[in-house]
């Protein structure tokens, strides 16, 4: 007991009770302000950062001010899949795709879809599994019945094709999704299709 007495005495003359009183206040501030920070959407999507740089990765990372610049692009709109894809690049905020022969990385990505599925409240869309190739889109659902505002796509790769994960975020068309994928040679493109049409 004196030991304690002695111990708080200590600490009393070095801080005085209203210093403390403000240094645990801002403890909890600071405590409240991490799992703000934690909580967040932003911090829920880097997540998958984790593939970018890596060997045996190839990454691709479009923003929304990217979007914005290629949507500018003047391309022949008479064509009804290039102006899907125009339509949907003015609604997507981030699209990020990662392909991977490695077994070992697909395995990761593989679980880190999974997790992050669960933490970020995803639905599962449709599920395939022909000729070894596993595909699984998950969703957020927007406004409408086709209205999303994250997808996630990941195909399970074979010897002979890439493992892919891609992720989209923003306020977009199921429907449209495909005319993307098309433009940029993203696999999915036939499950996306079936996947709108249910």
């Amino acid at each position: 007991m004196a030991l304690y007495l002695k111990t708080w005495n200590y600490y009393q003359y070095i801080y005085p009770t209203n210093s403390l009183k403000r240094i645990l206040k801002m403890k909890k501030h600071i405590i409240t302000l991490l799992l703000l920070v934690v909580s967040s959407p932003f911090f829920a999507q880097s997540v998958f950062d984790q593939f970018e740089g890596i060997a045996g990765v190839n990454t691709v990372v479009v923003n929304k001010k990217m979007f914005d610049l290629m949507s500018k692009v003047k391309l022949d709109t008479s064509d009804k899949e290039t102006q899907q894809y125009l339509n949907l690049i003015k609604k997507i905020d981030n699209l990020k795709v990662y392909r991977t022969q490695s077994d070992r990385i697909a395995m990761q990505m593989r679980l880190t879809a999974e997790k992050y599925a669960k933490t970020a409240g995803l639905e599962e869309l449709m599920t395939t599994n022909e000729g070894g190739k596993k595909v699984q889109i998950l969703a957020k659902q927007g406004a409408g019945e086709t209205q999303l505002k994250e997808l996630l796509l990941f195909i399970e790769g074979t010897k002979t094709e890439d493992t892919v994960l891609m992720s989209i975020t923003g306020d977009f068309d199921l429907n449209e999704v495909p005319a993307l994928t098309d433009k940029m040679k993203i696999p999915g493109s036939a499950e996306l299709r079936k996947a709108g049409k249910k």
